[in-house]
C-alpha cells in the first residue's frame, strides 16, 4: 500500500511509483454564465448535453485505467453537473460510481447551485456515493447575488441544505464572496450569520476578483461598478477568520474553513502537490512529472475523444525550478504551510538554503513563521501573500517565471 503522503518524484528520475492522489471531472454546463466566472463554462440554454458526458465517460475509463494514480478523491464541477438532465447525470454518476466502488476512494464531491438541488437529483448523488456537495450561495443579499449575476434567491438556499441533509448527503460545503461592489460590514456579518445557522461542515470565503475577459471586469474597466475598497475587502476576510473560528470552524487554507474532520480531501492534494487527473472539456491533470490541459471547446472535446480517445491542447513537463514555485505557491496556501520535508524531498535541497536571506526579513517581519516541520504564512502575511510569494520567489533557482495557465487547477 502506498502511504497517504506519497508524492510524484518523477522529474528526479527513474519510474514512478503508484501514487494515490485525485480525480476531477469538468462539466461546463451552466444555466447562466456568471459575470465573474473565467473558469471554461457555457450556459446550458436548449443544449444536447450527451454527446458532451458520453466523450466524458469515455476518455475517463481511459484516464483511470491508464495513469500511475491510485484515486483517493472525486470532484465533479464546472459548470454545474446538477444542472444536467435526470438522465444524464445518472448515466454519469453510473460511470464515476465504479471507479469509487473500485479505488480507494475517501471522498466524492459534486458542486451545485442553490436552484439546480431537488430530491430526485439529491437521491441520485447518494446512491452514486456522493459523499459530499459544495454549493455556491455566495450571498444572502439580493442585490449582491444580482451583482454576480446569480441565478438563485436568498430563499433557495436554506431549503437546498435541508433537501441534501434529508437525501442523506454527509457533507455540505457553502461558498461565499466577499469584496461584492456595494457590500458593507453588516451585509456580509449577516451572510456569514446565516451561512452558520445552516450548520454546514465546511464554509469557503473566496474574495471577488475580477479576471480577464469576464463582464464584470468590462463593467469596472466601462465604469459601471466601482469595486470594494482593499481596506474594507481586508477587513470582512479577518471579520470572517475570527467570526467562523468563534463558530468552531477551523479554518486550515487561506479561504477555506471546516468543522473538525471536514476538511477537503480534494483540494488538499491540489494544496500538497499531490497528482491528480482530470478529465472534461478545458480540466487539467498533472501527474508524473507532466502537466496537460484538455480543449476549452465543447464541441472540439467530443471530436477529439470520438478519433483519438484524448483532448489534450497543451502540455509540459515540470521542471525542478517549476516544482518549487508551484510548491511555495499552493502549500502557503494552507494554515500549516510548506512542509519542510516534503519540500526537501522532492527539491533535494532545504529551504533555508534556496531562499538564503530573502527568507530572514520575511520572518522578522512576522509575514512568515518557522517550525521545525513547516513554513508558513501568519495571520498578517496571508493578507500580503502574493507579494510574499514575489519575494520568494524572485530568489535562488527558481527565479521570477510565472505560473502557466495549467498550473493551477480549479477549486472550490
Amino acid at each position: 500500500m502506498v502511504p497517504a503522503n506519497a508524492q510524484d518524484k518523477s522529474f528526479l528520475g527513474g519510474d514512478p511509483p503508484i501514487s494515490l492522489g485525485g480525480l476531477y471531472i469538468h462539466i461546463p454546463f451552466c444555466e447562466t454564465k456568471c459575470g465573474y466566472c473565467d473558469f471554461y463554462s457555457l450556459a446550458v440554454k436548449d443544449r444536447d448535453t450527451s454527446p458532451l458526458v458520453s466523450a466524458v465517460i469515455r476518455e475517463l475509463a481511459s484516464r483511470v485505467s491508464n495513469a500511475p494514480v491510485s484515486i483517493r478523491t472525486v470532484f465533479c464541477g464546472g459548470g454545474t453537473p446538477t444542472v444536467l438532465p435526470l438522465s444524464t447525470l445518472a448515466r454519469l454518476l453510473e460511470a464515476v460510481k465504479g471507479v469509487v466502488a473500485r479505488e480507494p476512494v475517501i471522498e466524492f464531491t459534486v458542486e451545485a447551485n442553490p436552484a439546480t438541488v431537488e430530491d430526485v437529483k439529491a437521491r441520485l448523488l447518494v446512491d452514486a456515493g456522493v459523499t459530499r456537495v459544495s454549493m455556491g450561495a455566495q450571498s444572502f443579499f439580493p442585490g449582491e447575488l444580482a451583482t454576480l449575476e446569480r441565478i438563485h434567491s436568498p430563499e433557495d438556499i436554506a431549503p437546498s441544505v435541508k433537501t441534501l441533509r434529508r437525501c442523506g448527503v454527509t457533507q455540505i460545503n457553502l461558498d461565499l464572496i466577499f469584496g461584492i461592489p456595494g457590500q458593507t460590514g453588516e451585509s456580509w456579518g449577516e451572510s456569514l450569520r446565516r451561512a452558520i445557522a445552516l450548520h454546514p461542515d465546511h464554509i469557503a470565503c473566496y474574495g471577488l476578483t475580477y479576471e480577464p475577459g469576464t463582464r464584470l471586469t468590462s463593467m469596472r474597466e466601462h465604469g459601471r461598478l466601482a469595486p470594494c475598497n482593499e481596506d474594507l475587502e481586508a477587513d470582512l476576510y479577518l471579520y470572517a477568520v475570527d467570526a467562523l473560528s468563534d463558530a468552531g470552524f477551523e479554518q486550515y487554507e487561506t479561504s477555506n474553513f471546516a468543522k473538525p474532520g471536514c476538511r477537503c480531501e480534494h483540494n488538499l492534494i491540489y494544496w500538497r502537490n499531490q497528482p491528480y487527473i482530470g478529465v472534461g472539456p478545458s480540466a487539467a491533470g498533472c501527474y508524473v512529472g507532466r502537466r496537460y490541459k484538455n480543449i476549452a471547446d465543447v464541441n472540439g472535446y467530443v471530436r477529439m475523444i470520438e478519433s483519438s480517445g484524448r483532448a489534450e491542447r497543451e502540455s509540459e513537463s515540470i521542471s525542478r525550478d517549476m516544482l518549487m514555485l508551484e510548491m511555495l505557491m499552493m502549500q502557503l496556501r494552507l494554515v500549516e504551510g510548506l512542509s519542510l520535508r516534503d519540500f526537501h524531498e522532492r527539491i533535494g535541497q532545504d529551504v533555508d538554503v534556496v531562499f538564503g536571506d530573502v527568507l530572514h526579513p520575511l520572518l522578522a517581519q512576522s509575514l512568515l513563521m518557522k517550525t521545525k516541520t513547516h513554513l508558513a504564512l501568519t495571520r498578517s502575511g496571508r493578507l500580503v501573500a502574493d507579494a510574499v510569494l514575489r519575494e520568494l520567489a524572485r530568489v535562488g533557482s527558481v527565479g521570477p517565471r510565472p505560473p502557466s495557465s495549467t498550473s493551477l487547477p480549479v477549486l472550490s
